[in-house]
């Protein structure tokens, strides 16, 4: 059994704690909260106060489920213990975070490092993925995405929206997200252009971002990641040479993103289709997401055979995080 502890007891610290006792191979042995409290009936792992006391405690892996300004530390000095670290995103608030969790990931070859990144394992999105690997409607030639929130009466007071703690805006908490799966779909992007703004929420970071990408294989892609849509919304689509895909709705805890979707339509002109401009579609429905559980085992696997992190490892966070400084720095030229 891998011993394992969480470090934060909030929205995604129990998530981890559910995807953990109901894995095989795990065992929760330590829950790690400045506010214990928040758990609640009974348990049989040990609760502490101190990250420490983790840190020092004879775990194999660790969760880190903490606010942006402590993951880079926590994350570095559990490498450093011979721990293997499952890192919730982002890793940090800036791209010299991710630089300096690697770094130390370099010095610590025998630890497992992943970042949770588990929009990647939405069924939706696996069954887009695979549909784009066959290459039934040809070669990618752009993808588009909108993640965004609804804001309201609490939205203002979360850390996220603290640049000393979280240390950006929308683009940071969510939209990197999108930008994940831009990567998952087509690569590396070197050309980058972005516009940001903060027009209703008075926020330091933005609360509106707007990123356009091109790769070298003539990609382009385009996020809009918003806290002014005034209601949930996760919606991507990708244009192929011959037909679309289209993955609308997240599952998740609260369900307020709508329901999650495949829309698949193949290209049919004005003399093929039975409506002008609107050709047949294929839809599919998803009620159950698996992707916590997936995103899991892949690292457990790891830990198991000793093999390296190929998913969600640290060059995907580095890269988004690439991804995410270079929009800022391309947004304040424009300022």
């Amino acid at each position: 059994m891998i011993r394992v502890a969480i470090i934060g007891y909030g929205y995604m610290g129990e998530i981890r704690r559910r995807v953990v006792e109901e894995h095989p191979e795990l065992k929760l042995t330590m829950v790690c909260e400045s506010n214990p409290k928040k758990l609640t009936g009974t348990y049989s792992f040990s609760v502490v106060r101190d990250p420490r006391e983790v840190i020092s405690s004879d775990v194999d892996l660790v969760f880190v489920c903490t606010p942006n300004n402590l993951i880079p530390g926590l994350t570095i000095e559990c490498l450093k213990r011979g721990k293997h670290v499952f890192c919730e995103k982002p890793p940090g608030r800036c791209l010299q975070d991710i630089v300096d969790i690697r770094e130390q990931e370099k010095k610590s070859p025998a630890s497992k490092l992943m970042f949770g990144f588990n929009h990647r394992y939405h069924p939706g999105i696996l069954r887009a993925k695979s549909l784009v690997a066959s290459r039934r409607l040809g070669d990618v030639l752009w993808v588009r995405g909108l993640y965004g929130k609804s804001g309201g009466k609490s939205f203002r007071d979360s850390w996220r929206n603290s640049q000393e703690v979280s240390g950006g805006g929308i683009l940071l908490d969510q939209g990197i997200h999108m930008l994940d799966l831009f990567r998952l779909f087509c690569g590396d992007f070197e050309e980058i252009k972005a516009f940001t703004s903060n027009s209703y929420w008075g926020f330091e970071g933005e609360d509106n971002a707007v990123v356009i990408l091109k790769n070298s294989k003539n990609q382009n892609a385009m996020l809009h990641s918003s806290a002014t849509f005034w209601k949930h919304r996760f919606q991507i689509d990708l244009g192929l040479e011959k037909g679309y895909v289209t993955v609308k709705g997240l599952l998740s805890k609260s369900g307020s993103y709508g329901r999650e979707t495949l829309v698949v339509g193949r290209q049919q002109f004005e003399d093929e289709a039975d409506a002008v401009g609107n050709p047949s579609e294929e839809i599919t429905y998803f009620d159950k997401d698996l992707s916590w559980e997936s995103e899991v085992n892949v690292i457990v696997k790891a830990i198991l055979e000793d093999t390296p992190v190929k998913e969600s490892s640290s060059e995907d966070a580095f890269k988004v995080m690439q991804i995410n400084d270079k929009a800022n720095s391309e947004s304040r030229k424009g300022s």
